[in-house]
């Protein structure tokens, strides 16, 4: 009897521990070596502290744990199978450690007496920063920028990016402003250039703001002042400068051309003077000749032939008189042709922005006027025709300048 009150005893002790622990019955059961309670995510934030004890459903003093692919700072305990991690700051600073990047984690237990007894398997570590650094807009100028009429203004709109990047960027301006290139994404380029009429049709500044926003709709502006200076319209200047010079070289070939008829008609009257000359002095140089002839007759004519080479002179007066007033007139086309076409190469402009266009503007159109009030009186021809390389060739040509040039004495 006493032995077997001993074993009901014994059995009752039994049952009463299996029921208070079912764990442990299954664990004596259960033929595979399992983790109890693994848990495949973690997810820790910065300056945490992570503990986690694993368990296996055998006992824990025979078997080691182990594990690979950890991220820096991460331990586990061979022994008992707890997990430890610091989340220290430097590691992310230091960029060991990133935020928002799921870092797999493989980790086993193995028996220490049967080595197939073993169990791999993984988790997932994931860090996240409670820390929010906004994202700010940073335009590649400084706030305030001054620029010239028919200028452009360019720079990029650049992001210094924090916990949520600018996913969208909005423009607005003070004034409506027109040929422009518009901003939507970090790094795009600006450009504007604003026209010779800005600053008298609107105001002079332009205030332009770009507004950021990240996918939690949280904003930042950057601003950008632009004052803009009223300035000479240059392509409009140069236009009026070309044309005033076709008209100046019109006007010359005109000239050259009115030069020529005048040269021409001296030419002719010098001919014809020459002509009457030669013939007087041959008539008076046979007189003598005559002279002394033997023959009365030819004395007699002799005698007579010298007063008729005196009186062609009178003749010659009549019919081909000096051209006193052609010959100054074509002088002073000359003159003036000469001095247009200095004053043309004085006042060439040196570059497209030349800052005395003004000037030679207003020089070029008071020598044409000048000119042409001087040569009013003189009928001014078209050039029928010829072409500007004949006139050149002829007003140029080394007999008219030798005509026309100063005499030294």
């Amino acid at each position: 009897m006493k032995k077997l009150f001993g074993l009901i005893s014994l059995l009752t002790v039994v049952l009463t521990c299996f029921s208070q622990n079912p764990d442990s019955l299954a664990a004596v059961n259960d033929p595979v070596l399992r983790i109890t309670n693994l848990n495949p995510y973690f997810s820790q934030h910065v300056d945490s502290n992570l503990s986690y004890q694993f368990q296996i459903n055998r006992d824990p003093s025979t078997y080691y744990w182990y594990m690979k692919n950890s991220p820096v700072g991460l331990k586990i305990n061979k022994d008992n199978g707890l997990l430890t991690f610091k989340a220290e700051k430097s590691y992310f600073l230091s960029g060991k450690l990133k935020y928002d990047v799921p870092y797999k984690v493989n980790i086993g237990v193995q028996s220490l007496v049967d080595p197939t007894q073993r169990v791999d398997t993984s988790f997932t570590l994931l860090f996240y920063n409670t820390e929010i650094i906004p994202s700010r807009l940073k335009p590649t100028v400084a706030t305030t920028l001054y620029i010239d009429e028919g200028e452009t203004v360019s720079f990029k709109v650049q992001c210094e990016i924090g916990s949520f990047p600018i996913e969208d960027i909005l423009f607005t301006s003070s004034i409506p402003i027109k040929n422009f290139s518009l901003v939507t994404k970090c790094n795009d380029e600006f450009n504007w250039t604003p026209d010779y009429e800005f600053v008298k049709r609107d105001s002079s500044v332009v205030n332009l703001s770009f507004i950021g926003s990240t996918k939690f709709k949280s904003h930042d502006t950057a601003n950008v002042r632009i004052v803009v200076r009223d300035a000479l319209n240059y392509p409009l200047a140069n236009s009026e400068y070309n044309q005033m010079v076709r008209n100046i070289n019109t006007y010359i070939l005109q000239l050259k051309y009115t030069f020529l008829q005048l040269d021409k008609r001296l030419k002719k009257t010098k001919t014809a003077r020459t002509t009457f000359d030669l013939t007087g002095a041959s008539t008076a140089l046979t007189g003598t000749i005559l002279n002394t002839s033997g023959s009365e007759t030819a004395q007699k004519t002799g005698k007579v032939l010298p007063s008729v080479g005196v009186a062609l002179v009178p003749i010659k007066e009549a019919t081909a008189p000096t051209k006193v007033v052609e010959q100054n007139q074509a002088s002073l086309i000359r003159t003036s042709i000469k001095r247009l076409e200095y004053m043309l190469t004085d006042n060439s402009l040196i570059s497209e922005k030349d800052p005395e266009v003004t000037r030679k503007i207003s020089k070029l159109k008071d020598e044409l006027k000048q000119a042409q009030i001087q040569l009013i009186d003189i009928p001014v021809d078209i050039t029928s025709n010829m072409t500007a390389e004949e006139l050149n060739n002829y007003f140029n040509s080394p007999k008219v300048n030798k005509k026309y040039s100063l005499k030294t004495k």
